[in-house]
């Protein structure tokens, strides 16, 4: 299973967020590509970028940032955060990266998901933020009025690089992952899953890892890595 560290981004600076809520926030460096080298010389096997003043905001904020991150690894590089057009997808392609992941406008625009997928076929990842299993969109701070396996279930014939699962209310919490909710996307769709929020020990890592269908094959871990709960090759190690 992939370990895969998360690199928040908001005003230049390399931050976690508690549930979203951007009034708690908490700053851990003001030099994303030093981070970004640490965590490959940790053995990440790929980083998640999240661009959040682009979630805000509705378009990419830190693209010059992201390209820069890009060029310093060789590792890949994922992306979210204000990905709602095509033009917007190519200029972050165009940056470095290998996958993007889309969440607001796959929701509020099935026919954007399909054509990014169309344009970059096994390059899109479809992001479903859920609290209470309610699909979170603009930044986590609209109710989308859609089920997350619903979501999930309807994109199953896209050629999707995979889908992540972040559980809102546990993100940035360190309350352990929503093992049951992860199942059960895993079960209605048949592209691979990464599992977001909450993972705060090793055996959480384990937990996931141990999870069924076996499509789950990665997990973001943000905090806790940040904070020192346990180190990035721990982890690895964990699921190996």
């Amino acid at each position: 299973m992939l370990v895969i560290p998360a690199i928040d981004l908001r005003g230049g600076e390399v931050i976690r967020l508690a549930q979203g809520d951007p009034s708690r926030q908490t700053s851990y460096s003001t030099d994303p590509i030093a981070v970004a080298k640490r965590w490959e010389d940790e053995g990440a096997p790929m980083l998640h970028l999240v661009d959040l003043d682009g979630a805000f905001s509705g378009q990419p904020q830190h693209l010059s940032v992201v390209a820069k991150v890009a060029r310093a690894v060789k590792i890949p590089v994922q992306l979210g955060g204000g990905l709602r057009t095509l033009a917007a997808l190519e200029q972050a392609f165009a940056s470095g990266i290998e996958r993007a992941v889309i969440g607001t406008a796959a929701i509020e625009d099935a026919e954007f998901l399909a054509s990014a997928c169309r344009l970059f076929p096994g390059r899109v990842v479809l992001g479903i933020d859920a609290k209470d299993g309610k699909v979170a969109v603009r930044g986590w701070a609209a109710d989308a009025g859609l089920q997350a396996t619903e979501l999930a279930a309807r994109s199953a014939d896209l050629p999707l690089a995979g889908i992540i699962y972040t559980d809102i209310g546990r993100d940035g919490m360190l309350t352990g992952p929503n093992l049951e909710a992860l199942g059960r996307i895993a079960e209605v769709s048949p592209h691979p899953v990464i599992a977001s929020g909450g993972i705060a020990t090793l055996e959480d890592v384990k937990r996931v890892a141990a999870l069924e269908p076996s499509r789950i094959i990665g997990v973001l871990i943000g905090k806790a890595l940040y904070e020192g709960r346990f180190s990035l090759g721990e982890a690895i190690a964990a699921v190996n």
